[in-house]
């Protein structure tokens, strides 16, 4: 078998994983080692340039692996930062160009041959055998980190005008559309829809936002703090329709209205689509790994195949902290699954561990840092302020436990409480904790 090293971009002597082997002592070096030589790990290949993936090779250089790494991208980038692309990137505070985690000569040094524009297509698990284009590359070791892409808006024939957001090249495309006085409708006011909102208002658009749910982010704050939450757009000049029903886009060519089932007909000249995400698992079908709304696996992010561990917003596990089987689509759970799934794959099945997290998000809009983590299914306690008097603190429980945590900027109690909820704190442990900010404020 020859790989396709036309698609790589070099590789440099053993000698450059030097510095990633540093910040290792001795004895965790020979531990790993004697981890991956059990399984006679020689070539790892790492399927999805984005965070996850990125993080999984970069912690199989730092975790004294030596051997060969292929991290398998779809895109014709270096692997980049997604969080600014409906924010930084849209509004044009950063440059068109891809914010990459590292630079070219950073693959190289580690010895980590790119295969960048290639999707792999098939796998078989029990073969070690990946498919990519017209190669087929045998592996010791496999992470799949193949993430999500944006569910579309079921409509027929593609008109101009409409957008989902995902990558970069999603992100320019759509910027190009978002000039003064355009007429722009996104469908879905999840925090990508809110980002874009805003982003799109910062540059001179006409904003409307139809959420299908009676109030935005229900499903992440729940429905009080979800309609608090709706109150702001409208307060900075973006209509929001809830209980919206969107029936079909109109237009030729290019996209002139979005029609609702109630008969209302919303001008528009340019529609995004923020309805979710879909696991990418299609090319798993004939793998024999188990798929069911992403790739399964166990709670220490194996597929139940020695040599296969998943990562990111494909990968579905059961996750000790909430009791429930889940899969996220949060860059820090992607990014500590990523770390975690190389970990245990050096170290074999008997020396894995489980991958347990609070699920936590964020996002930036109207000027705001909005900042979650935990469940939100329960009442929530106004500790200070409230979201359109800020800065805010919620807090949830369940009982007399700290089981969730909103802000609108307030960083530093936020931190405090999500010490405070890993450490499983009391509920009143943690309302005493950040006294000084409810009292100040």
């Amino acid at each position: 078998m020859t790989l396709p090293r036309h698609l790589a971009f070099g590789t440099c002597p053993a000698s450059a994983s030097n510095n990633a082997k540093a910040e290792l002592s001795t004895h965790e070096r020979v531990l790993n080692f004697a981890g991956y030589a059990r399984m006679k790990l020689k070539r790892i290949i790492v399927v999805g340039a984005n965070v996850a993936g990125f993080k999984a090779t970069e912690t199989l250089r730092q975790k004294g692996f030596d051997g060969e790494i292929l991290l398998v991208g779809a895109e014709p980038h270096l692997p980049y930062d997604r969080p600014p692309l409906s924010k930084q990137i849209l509004s044009g505070e950063l440059a068109p160009a891809a914010p990459a985690y590292r630079d070219l000569p950073w693959f190289v040094d580690n010895r980590i041959e790119l295969l960048l524009g290639m999707q792999a297509t098939d796998l078989d698990a029990d073969a070690r055998r990946l498919t990519i284009g017209n190669d087929d590359i045998r592996f010791d070791g496999l992470v799949i980190a193949t993430g999500a892409r944006a569910r579309e808006f079921p409509m027929g024939r593609p008109l101009a005008g409409v957008h989902t957001l995902r990558t970069l090249d999603d992100a320019l495309k759509l910027k190009d559309e978002l000039k003064p006085g355009a007429s722009v409708v996104v469908i879905g006011a999840g925090f990508i829809g809110a980002e874009v909102a805003s982003s799109a208002l910062s540059m001179g658009a006409k904003v409307t936002i139809l959420e299908a749910a009676s109030a935005p982010l229900t499903r992440v704050l729940g429905v009080r703090l979800g309609r608090t939450f709706g109150e702001i757009h409208a307060q900075n000049g973006v209509k929001l329709i809830c209980s919206a029903q969107v029936n079909g886009l109109r237009g030729t060519e290019r996209v002139k209205s979005v029609m609702l089932g109630d008969g209302t007909e919303i001008p528009a000249d340019v529609v995004v689509v923020g309805i979710g995400a879909v696991p990418n698992i299609e090319w798993l079908a004939n793998s024999g790994l188990e798929v069911s709304n992403g790739l399964v696996c166990d709670a220490t992010l194996n597929t139940r195949h020695a040599s296969i561990y998943g990562a990111g917003d494909v990968a579905r596990w059961p996750n000790a902290w909430s009791g429930t089987t889940m899969r996220s689509e949060q860059w820090t759970i992607a990014a500590d699954q990523g770390r975690h799934a190389a970990i245990n794959l050096l170290a074999g099945r008997n020396g894995a561990t489980p991958f347990t997290t609070i699920p936590y998000f964020w996002s930036d809009q109207y000027g705001m840092r909005i900042q979650s983590m935990g469940r939100t299914d329960s009442e929530v306690v106004m500790l200070t302020g409230s979201p359109d008097a800020r800065p805010f603190i919620g807090v949830y429980r369940d009982k007399h436990r700290l089981v969730g945590v909103v802000t609108v900027n307030a960083p530093k109690a936020f931190a405090i409480l999500r010490n405070k909820m890993s450490e499983n704190a009391s509920f009143e442990d943690a309302v005493r904790s950040v006294e000084r900010f409810t009292v100040s404020a």
